[in-house]
C-alpha cells in the first residue's frame, strides 16, 4: 500500500462534475492504510457527531460516555444545568474519571483520587500542596458541545460549520414530528468488516432494496421514494405502506455529513453514527427513541420495530462485507452513477471530493 495520500487522492480529479458526468470515487478511497489515517486526522476530528440526547441527562449529575475514535468522553449535566463533555481523563497522569454512566456529585479518577467539580475543574488533589498545584490552573479537558432539538453533538476539534447551519431545515421538513421530545430507548452496536464509506454509500441509495431488503420493500412506497439534497444534507423519504407496523406516514431518512443517519418514522427515531474502525472495518452505533416508552402496551412494537430494524441491518452487513471484497480485488476501480437511483452517493462522494481537496491544497 502507498503511504502518501496526497499520490493516492491526486491521482483522482478532485473537479464535481455533474452527476451524469461523474465516476465514482476509485477502490483506493476504500482500502488504503494511508486514506484511512487521512480521515481520522482531517476530516473525523473536525466534524459534529451525534453521541447521546438530552433525556438522558434529566437531574444534575447525570452523566453518560462515550468512546470516540480511541477518545474516551464523558458527557455530563453540572449544577447549574448546563451539559458539557470532557475527556474522560485525569489532568494528572492520565486515570479515568468514570467507567459506566451514571450519576455524580464529583468526579473522581479512579487512579490517584484527584476530584473534579461537574464543571470540570479541580476541587481536590490528595497529598498535593498549593505550592505543588494550583487549584484554579487545572481543569478537565473540554470537547466542543452544542445541542439541537434534544439531540447532543460534540467535535474534538474546531468544527468548521455551525451545528445550526448543518441541520437547517430537517425540523421543519419533518414536522409535526418533534424530535426534543422523545425518549431514549435502547443501544444496539454493529461491527462490519468493510471501510466505512462503503456503509455510507449503500445506506444512501433505494436502488438495492429489491435485491438486498425484501422485507423492508413490503414497507415503503418504492415507486415514490424519492431523494432531496441540501448543503450538508440529503435526504430519502417515502410514504409508508398501508398494513405495516408503523402506522400512517412517511418514513424519513437523513443523512448529515460525513457519517451520521436519522431515520425518523412515526413515533420513531433510531440515530446511527458510522464509525471508521481501521481501512476495512466499521462500527455502527444505533440509538433507539420513541414518544413512548412506559407504556407496557408499546413495549411490544417497540420490541418488533428493532428485531425488524436487525432483519435490515443483517442484510446490509452481508451485502457490504461482499461488495468490499470486491473493492478490494482488481476487477473494480471506479463505476457511474444511475442518475435516478444515486444521487444521495453522488452528494456524498462529492462533499469527499471538496474536503480532501480543501485539506490538500
Amino acid at each position: 500500500m502507498s503511504n502518501n495520500i496526497t499520490d493516492i487522492i491526486r491521482k483522482t480529479d478532485l473537479t464535481v462534475s455533474p452527476l451524469e458526468e461523474s465516476n465514482t470515487i476509485p477502490s483506493t478511497w476504500y482500502s488504503e492504510q494511508s486514506v484511512y489515517l487521512f480521515e481520522l486526522e482531517n476530516l473525523f476530528s473536525s466534524v459534529w457527531q451525534c453521541v447521546g440526547h438530552v433525556k438522558r441527562l434529566e437531574k444534575n449529575g447525570d452523566y453518560f460516555l462515550f468512546n470516540y475514535l480511541d477518545n474516551p468522553l464523558i458527557v455530563i449535566k453540572g449544577n447549574d444545568g448546563k451539559i458539557r463533555a470532557f475527556y474522560n481523563v485525569c489532568q494528572h497522569r492520565g486515570g479515568l474519571l468514570a467507567l459506566e454512566d451514571g450519576n455524580v456529585k464529583l468526579l473522581q479518577c479512579k487512579y490517584h483520587g484527584w476530584t473534579y467539580q461537574l464543571d470540570g475543574y479541580l476541587k481536590k488533589a490528595p497529598k498535593f500542596n498549593q505550592m505543588e498545584t494550583n487549584l484554579a490552573d487545572i481543569c478537565l479537558k473540554p470537547v466542543n458541545i452544542d445541542i439541537w432539538e434534544g439531540l447532543i453533538f460534540i467535535a474534538l476539534d474546531e468544527a468548521p460549520v455551525k451545528l445550526s447551519d448543518m441541520m437547517n431545515g430537517i425540523n421543519k421538513r419533518i414536522a409535526p414530528v418533534d424530535i426534543s421530545t422523545l425518549n431514549f430507548y435502547r443501544r444496539i452496536e454493529y461491527n462490519l468488516n468493510c471501510n466505512w464509506k462503503v456503509y455510507i454509500d449503500n445506506y444512501l441509495e433505494g436502488y438495492h432494496l429489491p435485491f438486498v431488503h425484501p422485507g423492508l420493500s413490503k414497507v415503503l412506497e418504492t415507486k415514490e421514494y424519492e431523494t432531496e439534497l441540501s448543503e450538508y444534507y440529503s435526504l430519502q423519504v417515502s410514504p409508508l405502506k398501508e398494513d405495516n407496523i408503523y402506522g400512517k406516514g412517511s418514513a424519513f431518512y437523513y443523512f448529515i455529513f460525513p457519517n451520521i443517519m436519522l431515520n425518523i418514522l412515526p413515533g420513531r427515531l433510531q440515530t446511527n453514527l458510522v464509525l471508521p474502525i481501521s481501512r476495512n472495518s466499521t462500527r455502527i452505533i444505533f440509538d433507539y427513541y420513541y414518544d413512548t416508552i412506559n407504556d407496557d402496551s408499546k413495549i411490544k412494537s417497540i420490541e418488533n420495530d428493532i428485531a425488524f430494524s436487525d432483519e435490515v441491518q443483517k442484510e446490509d452487513i452481508f451485502i457490504c462485507e461482499k461488495v468490499q471484497s470486491g473493492l478490494e480485488s482488481k476487477g473494480y476501480n471506479q463505476g457511474r452513477f444511475s442518475t435516478t437511483e444515486e444521487r444521495g452517493v453522488y452528494h456524498f462522494q462529492s462533499l469527499l471530493k471538496e474536503y480532501y481537496g480543501r485539506y490538500l491544497l
